[in-house]
């Protein structure tokens, strides 16, 4: 090795008594108890320096902080990142609108990759809305900006809505 060699640690709470519990409660409430830190956050957020820092029904707000551990072999954050953060934010919002007992699933994810990102860019704020709800597939649509309001991502993503 030249010296160059970093680490990182990662260390998560237990997420499957948050999910039991996340089964039972409305979305917006289940995804209130993350924000409000009674419930921690799932690994993946935990992973990808991920969070939920705004949320009310049908709408959420998603911050991370791309980083050099996201890197690709070109030197720019890896697409991924950007794709977690987007299906995340879609998901919660589509989540944030349904009753107890009923979940979702992606069914697929579109993204257009506008700008480039780095370690550099800083936090980047994806904002999800759902479009459309119904009772067997809901529609939403999000966009990743910079802290300067450009845009950096659009994506959509269409969700199977699960019923008993």
């Amino acid at each position: 090795m030249n010296g160059t060699t970093r680490e990182r640690t990662i260390r998560w709470e237990d997420p499957l008594p948050g999910a039991a519990a996340a089964r039972t409660s409305s979305g917006i409430d289940a995804l209130r108890a993350v924000l409000d830190g009674r419930t921690p956050p799932p690994p993946i957020a935990v992973l990808m320096d991920i969070r939920l820092v705004e949320l009310e029904e049908n709408h959420v707000v998603f911050e991370g902080d791309p980083a050099e551990f996201h890197y690709n072999p070109i030197g720019i954050v890896h697409g991924g990142f950007a794709l977690t953060l987007m299906d995340s934010a879609l998901g919660c919002a589509v989540h944030s609108g349904l009753p107890a007992g009923v979940g979702y699933t992606s069914t697929d994810v579109q993204v257009r990759f506008i700008r480039a990102i780095t370690s550099t860019t800083g936090t980047v704020r994806c904002d999800a809305r759902v479009v459309h709800s119904g009772r067997t597939t809901a529609v939403a649509e999000a966009r990743i900006t910079d802290a300067a309001g450009k845009l950096l991502a659009t994506g959509t993503t269409a969700c199977a809505i699960l019923r008993g």
